[in-house]
């Protein structure tokens, strides 16, 4: 199993004195996602917590809507050279009768650890591989104190930030600022992954009446995993994009930016934030 920290040597300069000594940086790695063993995404990530990224990412793609349609999730033997275990290559195998998505299998899929899955350029090709949860329904409302509590929470919550101070995080919370998970990876899109992933494998899905905050901006792809696991709130400490807007505003999705204590922008939604 890969180490989520690494040691590397690092010279520091601290009132213009040089010194060398071992610095904890967070560890990157490549993890190759497949479908009924054939390969369907490759995604740089953070080690920990694998197949819950892996089920997470075919939530978001609109693969998976429960556990009951996953059969096995496993690492693949042999993926390096020496035929040893890299722990870097996941299957997931569809349950019987789970239908193979027409999305994707064609097409070898690269993702980031900072700009989440790349191809999808406009509202209309999402629509083709996607199934939208309804969340436009959920009658969750969350007040602008308890909004502007979040990201500390969130922070204290980041333990391995703490060592490396190079994470993303993302936590889901309650209206009533409950922290029910947080994950942390380099890449934004792979820790919410990784929240959703958990939740479908614990029979949670949809997420109806969670608020997910995340670190950094709001990109398009972290509002299509938010509305694909049925969280009806999506938050971020920095903006979002503007197609992340479209996207809200389309499904239901409130959005919100800036969120930097008690002040923030609602870009979609508003009707759910209470002041």
């Amino acid at each position: 199993m890969g180490r989520v920290t690494e040691r590397r040597r690092v010279v520091r300069i601290r009132g213009g004195v040089a010194g060398t000594r071992p610095d904890t940086l967070v560890a990157e790695e490549p993890l190759e996602i497949r479908l009924n063993g054939k390969p369907l995404a490759i995604t740089m990530r953070t080690p920990g917590d694998d197949f819950a990224l892996a089920v997470g990412f075919l939530v978001s793609e609109g693969v998976l809507a429960s556990a009951a349609e996953v059969r096995a999730v496993t690492y693949c033997e042999g993926a390096a050279e020496d035929g040893s275990n890299t722990y870097n290559v996941v299957n997931v195998q569809l349950a019987p009768g789970v239908p193979l998505p027409d999305i994707s299998l064609e097409r070898n899929v690269y993702t980031t650890s900072s700009c989440g899955l790349c191809g999808k350029a406009s509202l209309d090709a999402v629509r083709t591989a996607t199934r939208f949860t309804g969340i436009a329904a959920d009658p969750v409302r969350v007040s602008a104190a308890l909004l502007g509590q979040l990201p500390d929470r969130l922070r204290a919550a980041q333990k391995v930030f703490d060592r490396t101070g190079g994470l993303h995080a993302a936590g889901l919370f309650t209206a009533e600022g409950e922290l029910l998970d947080v994950r942390e990876d380099v890449g934004r899109h792979n820790a919410v992954d990784k929240i959703v992933g958990r939740a479908l494998q614990a029979g949670r899905l949809p997420l109806a009446g969670g608020v997910l905050l995340v670190s950094g901006r709001a990109s398009f792809e972290l509002a299509q995993k938010a509305v694909m696991a049925g969280i009806p709130v999506l938050a971020a400490v920095s903006a979002p994009s503007s197609l992340a807007v479209d996207l809200a505003l389309e499904t239901g999705l409130t959005l919100i930016g800036f969120l930097r204590g008690p002040d923030m922008n609602i870009y979609a939604g508003e009707e759910r934030v209470t002041l």
